[in-house]
């Protein structure tokens, strides 16, 4: 605890032991996942994937990607947390140094999943995970909270390992990846170097959004660097420092957008979604950019009835920008002009295009009443100064979106005084500090986090 406040780390990591996680691999599948020394004497996962090019199992990848557009990371192992992201009594000890009650359990290597090619060996990965990691953390079932992963190739068998995770693990959310690679359309023999994706928002997956809903727990969306999922402006970089800038937050602010735009919100009001390890000092600003597009190009938008200036005011104006010389020779361009720019060739009312009418159906539902009513959550870690203009921004919904996260067991993830470097960070008054440090978090992962807690640290928490 920090001055008698709950701390939950809201997305905390495991790395991946080797030995013991293959040994949860279905015995078909293991012999296609190892570990290899890169070119420059860094440890990759090695994967044989399914190759689309030769139609059978010899598509060598690894990850995170060594090298080229969208660099994974490389030389990345913190000195601080990397055996206690490993080792479970390490990592409690540093709980308890920090003040961290709660440490909410996603992985590394499984970031990856949702790229891999082979769709069976996507969902077997994904099993073998999720019975590894709740094993990991039983015998600290108290203080580390295991979080599932979900096999994106198969929306079937991911609604079916959700219902496991849940109900039979014991998980107390799920993990998605924001988006699936897909061939981009004009080079689709080029894929997956050349890739566009399918956004978590998309039709295709809404049972896995329906499950959450009727399972009542989170979605958390977690992207990674390296992972060759659509990145935005890091599938354009080359050198991991430059990708990782942009990585997690254009993945994020990408699937944050579908979701609004997709009208996914909408049809799960219910819906509790978790934007993690992108920050949260972004959020006020595309929240402004979707207020302000819906505002003026769909509530306001009538494609059918475009501007159209009459033909004498406009002349009017050619001449006076002219200065009145030649002016029959002005009309002339006038109108031809005018005829060229609003020709009414083409009646607007009777264009029957679906494409005027982008998002028609959220007419009626300000893309600020997501944020209003608890839909959308972001993590920030400790030197993140974002949460303490949230409040600023976006008023009392930007004091419920912000939830800590030290990041533990990643290279950019801090220990020591993370939860004091937060809780500094501005003058918060003990109310909006008890969100920022644990109240989020358990607004966002809901009763079964709630429920799994002992009542003595729920005291004060809201």
């Amino acid at each position: 605890m920090y001055q008698d406040l709950l701390v939950i780390d809201a997305d905390a990591h495991k790395l991946e032991n080797p030995l013991i996680l293959r040994d949860y691999i279905a015995p078909e599948y293991r012999d296609r996942v190892g570990l290899v020394v890169d070119s420059l004497g860094d440890q990759r996962a090695q994967i044989r994937d399914w190759n689309p090019a030769t139609g059978a199992y010899d598509y060598m990848r690894m990850f995170p990607q060594p090298q080229g557009l969208g660099k994974g990371g490389f030389r990345n192992l913190h000195p601080e947390t990397t055996l206690g992201a490993m080792f479970n009594r390490i990592r409690i000890e540093h709980m308890d140094r920090e003040g961290i009650d709660v440490h909410v359990i996603y992985g590394t290597l499984n970031l990856i999943f949702s790229s891999i090619l082979d769709k069976d060996l996507g969902i077997a990965l994904c099993r073998a995970y999720n019975d590894y990691i709740t094993d990991d953390c039983r015998p600290y079932g108290d203080r580390l909270k295991p979080v599932g992963v979900l096999p994106l190739q198969d929306v079937d068998e991911a609604v079916k390992e959700m219902h496991r995770c849940v109900e039979e693990l014991g998980t107390i959310s799920v993990a998605v990846a924001p988006n699936l690679p897909v061939p981009h359309p004009s080079a689709p023999d080029a894929f997956p170097e050349i890739r566009t994706c399918k956004a978590i928002s998309h039709p295709d997956f809404r049972p896995i959004l329906q499950a959450a809903v009727d399972l009542d727990i989170a979605l958390a969306i977690h992207g990674g660097p390296g992972s060759y999922m659509m990145g935005g402006i890091s599938d354009h970089t080359e050198t991991f420092v430059l990708t990782h800038v942009f990585v997690q937050r254009n993945q994020q602010q990408h699937a944050l957008a579908r979701m609004v735009f997709d009208g996914a919100f909408e049809q799960f009001p219910t819906l509790r979604v978790g934007f993690l390890e992108g920050g949260c000092g972004w959020i006020p600003d595309l929240a402004h950019a979707f207020h302000e597009h819906w505002e003026k190009r769909i509530r306001d938008f009538d494609p059918q009835h475009p501007y159209r200036p009459s033909l004498m005011e406009f002349t009017k104006l050619m001449i006076q920008e002219k200065g009145g010389k030649d002016q029959i020779n002005i009309i002339s361009k006038a109108r031809n002009l005018f005829d060229l720019m609003w020709s009414a060739q083409h009646d607007p009312t009777k264009i029957d295009d679906a494409s005027l009418f982008e998002h028609s159906d959220l007419r009626h539902r300000d893309p600020m009443d997501y944020f209003e009513r608890g839909q959308v959550f972001a993590s920030f870690e400790s030197d993140d100064p974002g949460p303490s203009y949230m409040a600023y921004a976006m008023g009392e919904t930007g004091k419920r979106i912000p939830c800590f996260s030290g990041d533990y067991g990643h290279w950019d993830g801090v220990l020591t005084d993370s939860v004091k470097d937060a809780a500094t960070c501005a003058d918060y008054d003990r109310d909006h500090l008890a969100r920022l440090l644990g109240g989020n978090a358990l607004s966002l992962y809901g009763d079964r986090l709630r429920k799994s807690l002992p009542q003595s640290v729920l005291v004060g928490t809201r």
